[in-house]
């Protein structure tokens, strides 16, 4: 191998790009500036237009596992489809009764529950009212530092509107 210098050439036209350059000459304007100074509607392909896509509303068959495969598998994995019945199932139909002490448990379950599920409901609405205070506090603070972020802006641009001022007095100064 053997390293090439590649001569580097570089011309650029900087007569044309200046403020007073080349007379009629004019720089190329973007399709969408030419779109709006000639108040031309944009072109518009009917193919480019979305439309709705229409799908068919796909129908799988049943799974179906052949009963050899089926007694293989585990309970848990059986195909356990109950039909409809026409009558009522016996259990359905059967009254439960309770006796004294199965009924002493039931109704002190039920009155745990009760309570549990109130005091539930009571810490729920008292979060919902903390949730309220506390987002009202945090609006307050907001409105707090967006005033000050607001007044820290105004004096940013203030100075730099100074200091802008102080060049640009000092430039015609200079010259």
């Amino acid at each position: 191998w053997v390293p090439v210098e590649i001569k580097k050439y570089y011309n650029p036209v900087t007569s044309l790009l200046s403020k007073d350059g080349a007379e009629g000459w004019r720089a190329m304007k973007p399709k969408a500036l030419l779109h709006v100074e000639t108040e031309t509607p944009i072109e518009v392909k009917p193919d480019s237009i979305y439309k709705p896509i229409e799908r068919k509303e796909r129908s799988f068959n049943k799974l179906y596992v052949p009963k050899s495969i089926e007694g293989a598998l585990p309970f848990a994995s059986k195909h356990k489809d109950e039909k409809k019945r026409k009558k009522k199932s016996y259990e359905s139909k059967r009254a439960v009764v309770m006796e004294a002490d199965e009924k002493k448990k039931f109704t002190f379950v039920q009155a745990v529950n009760t309570i549990r599920n109130e005091k539930r409901a009571k810490r729920k609405e008292k979060n919902a009212e903390r949730r309220i205070v506390k987002s009202k506090e945090l609006a307050k603070k907001e409105e707090k530092l967006d005033a000050a972020r607001k007044a820290r802006k105004r004096q940013q641009h203030r100075a730099e509107g100074k200091l802008e001022a102080a060049r640009e007095r000092k430039r015609l100064r200079g010259s």
